[in-house]
């Protein structure tokens, strides 16, 4: 026996059928006051960035050195037959190097000519923050989270538990001309 239904028809029951069985799951997608990022930890900072600045988390290519790039540029690497410049994020925010490790991940990132990998030391995955839980602005601009470099990229940050979680700008990142000139 055929479904006369238009297949439409078909994908739309099912969607309907598999969310009633998701239990809260209509509530947290509409949810005021939330906001959710995926989350990782650059250093000692724990940072979350909005979904839509993440194109992909993939763990730590391959890279091949580029002589005559700065030193926070640890080269290149085949993303899929996509060469893609790897930036050690820590090292361009703070100066020191990341050590690399066997579970090291990269955030690809869409930037103006070009996507672009940057490190990370660990990976948190989706975060979800309250209103409620937004540090004020004053707390913020005296937090260790958004001092130096990272200040410039951190607009706002939430306190949960006992960790402060700045939301880091990955687009504003990639539009710094200074990341975007990785030539010495």
């Amino acid at each position: 026996m055929t479904d006369a239904r238009d297949p439409f028809e078909i994908l739309a029951e099912y969607e309907r059928k598999s969310l009633a069985h998701v239990v809260g799951l209509p509530e947290q997608l509409d949810a005021p006051g939330l906001w959710r990022g995926v989350g990782y930890r650059v250093g000692k900072r724990r940072l979350a960035s909005e979904f839509d600045e993440v194109i992909e988390i993939l763990p730590m290519p391959q890279v091949t050195p580029v002589p005559g790039a700065q030193g926070w540029m640890l080269g290149v690497a085949n993303v899929r037959g996509n060469l893609l410049p790897v930036v050690d994020l820590k090292q361009f925010l703070e100066g020191e190097r990341t050590v690399l490790h066997e579970d090291q991940r990269i955030l690809l990132v869409r930037q103006p000519g070009g996507d672009v990998a940057v490190t990370i030391d660990e990976l948190y995955g989706q975060r979800s923050f309250l209103e409620e839980q937004t540090m004020p602005a004053e707390v913020l601009s005296d937090s260790p989270l958004a001092v130096g470099r990272y200040a410039n990229f951190i607009g706002r940050a939430y306190q949960l538990a006992d960790h402060a979680w700045g939301v880091f700008s990955l687009e504003k990142l990639a539009r710094t001309p200074e990341f975007r000139q990785a030539a010495v």
